[in-house]
């Protein structure tokens, strides 16, 4: 085919490149194979990997956008490929992650005649991202593109999709001078910063709340050291509990599903609460049972990126829309004239107690196997999850002391943490990425493990195998309690390590809490992709809960 040198195909690959983008995750469809091609020629500087299912690769897209900071990319085709990718898209809305999906779409002069695969995209898409739209004209493609790296990463951080029609693929894509982007980032007012520092001044119960994205290490480091010398109590939201170290001696515990009581009634009891970054959603705030409306107009000062965000469910004593990073070191520099140290020490010592294993009815005793990877993982591992109940072993049990160590989806999406793995192990593979997934969870993208071994992506999935969705049994033994009443919850699962074993990695079985270790190092070293097939008890449904006490 006779083309333009620089096509729009070609001008696209050339923006992602001055923009940074060192990875792409994909699964190829005819209708953007002019991009592909155009990729060919920067196998250098961009690696592209091939995934087996359209979700495994936007979850990875989504993932590599938490850990870098920049957009994760995602490329799938048209129709299936795109709507199978839109629960990535819906995890980067809910985790205010940078993403940008390329779609690939039908020619525009095919445009509603209901052609093969065609989807209007801006509609299917404009409730998930912030931004949905279709390259129309070649020559601005560029322009097109560059937008939307401004857009995943000004304001609350989020995801892009372009729809990429196949005609203006091949055009001529124009002489546009192509620039890195560079998001536009608001601070707090100097006469904000010395309100808060006159609330703070008297507030007798304080209580700092960092979450969200678009943190910077220098930034996190300030607030984290500034807190801890003046005794200010930290949580940190849902999922996001690398934010800080947990071994600072101010932290209280994070805020989500299951979280320590005294934490919850310690944020009840604030006199004054400063949040940088979190949306305080349902998950942090217990159904919006843990603040009250009419408190926190008198107690809340609450500071995001987002300005739609600020008065949104709670009325705040003062508001500011900001980046976290320049909130954060500017909050860093007040002398409030008083310390909470006694505080601080005593909301510590209520998280480390909340920590220590529990008891178990079965052979397998989570709360140990969570704190064995803690002891024999580096500071800087990272830990990835999806959903379900086995991920509150691993909230709960494990320490971040490091930042981007934890990949964790606040959508609560299902399959996202075994693709997040490989993202995470494809950046950074000088780390170990240990992927902790539920039975069910893992088989939502386990095909995935043909990807780890077709790159050489050597992870580690631990499947946590109590034969049942867990977290929906649990509830369903809450409302319908009974034998009789268990419908829908139950799963007969493969030899999860001839399963792994067929994909070319490595498998090994485990059945009790003293054989964990040795199962472990061996996955840990097995120069491949590895899967450890935990066996576990669906009787311990959760930490400190049974079936028999959840029927009773």
């Amino acid at each position: 085919m006779t083309q333009p040198a620089n096509t729009a195909a070609r001008r696209l690959v050339e923006t992602l490149v001055m923009n940074g983008i060192d990875r792409v995750f994909c699964v190829p469809g005819e209708s953007y194979l002019a991009v592909l091609d155009a990729l060919a020629d920067v196998r250098d500087k961009i690696q592209v990997i091939a995934c087996r299912h359209e979700a495994g690769a936007a979850n990875m897209a989504e993932a590599y956008g938490k850990l870098t900071g920049k957009p994760g990319v995602c490329m799938v085709t048209r129709g299936p490929g795109a709507t199978h990718a839109s629960i990535g898209v819906h995890t980067a809305h809910q985790d205010s992650t940078p993403m940008i999906l390329f779609v690939g779409q039908i020619a525009l002069a095919d445009r509603g005649r209901g052609a093969f695969q065609e989807v209007d995209y801006r509609e299917v898409f404009g409730g998930l991202a912030k931004w949905a739209t279709e390259i129309e004209s070649p020559q601005r493609t560029v322009e097109v593109v560059e937008r939307a790296f401004a857009t995943a990463l000004q304001g609350r951080m989020g995801p892009v999709v372009i729809a990429l029609p196949e005609d203006i693929l091949h055009a001529d894509g124009g002489p546009a001078p192509i620039r890195p982007v560079t998001p536009a980032k608001s601070a707090l007012d100097p006469a904000f910063v010395e309100q808060v520092r006159a609330e703070l001044a008297h507030a007798e119960h304080p209580l700092l709340v960092l979450g969200g994205s678009g943190w910077g290490d220098a930034a996190t480091t300030a607030i984290a050291d500034w807190s801890e010398k003046i005794g200010l109590p930290v949580a940190l939201s849902f999922r996001r509990k690398d934010l800080i170290s947990n071994d600072r001696s101010n932290y209280a515990g994070d805020l989500g599903l299951g979280p320590n009581p005294k934490l919850v009634q310690r944020v009840k009891d604030a006199d004054l609460i400063i949040a940088i970054g979190a949306r305080l959603g349902e998950n942090p705030t217990q159904g919006y049972t843990m603040l009250d409306r009419a408190r926190t107009a008198d107690t809340l000062i609450h500071i995001h990126p987002g300005p739609e965000e600020l008065g949104r469910v709670w009325p705040t004593l003062l508001g500011a829309a900001a980046d976290c990073s320049l909130a954060a070191l500017a909050l860093s520099t007040i002398d409030p004239g008083r310390n909470w140290k006694a505080q601080a020490e005593a909301a510590h010592a209520d998280f480390e107690a909340f920590i220590q294993p529990v008891s178990v009815t079965g052979a397998v005793n989570m709360s140990h196997v969570i704190r064995h990877l803690g002891e024999v993982l580096g500071d800087d591992a990272i830990l990835t999850n999806g959903a379900g109940n086995f991920a509150a072993w691993l909230h709960r049990f494990h320490k971040h002391r490091a930042r981007r160590t934890q990949l964790a989806p606040t959508s609560g999406a299902m399959g996202y943490g075994y693709p997040a793995a490989i993202a995470g192990k494809s950046v950074h593979p000088d780390r170990d990425v240990i992927c902790i997934a539920g039975d069910g969870d893992y088989l939502m993208t386990g095909q995935e493990i043909a990807t780890a071994v077709q790159y050489g992506i050597n992870v580690v999935v631990v499947v946590v195998d109590n034969g049942t969705y867990g977290t929906i049994r649990m509830h369903q033994e809450g409302h319908y309690p009974g034998a009789d009443r268990v419908i829908a919850t139950d799963l007969r699962n493969p030899d999860f390590v001839a399963y792994a074993e067929a994909f070319g990695a490595f498998g090994v079985r485990c059945e009790r809490t003293e054989d964990f270790p040795a199962a472990l190092d061996a996955a840990r070293n097995a120069g491949r992709p590895a899967l450890v097939h935990l066996i576990t008890s669906a009787e311990d449904i959760a930490p400190n809960r049974t079936i028999t006490g959840l029927r009773s």
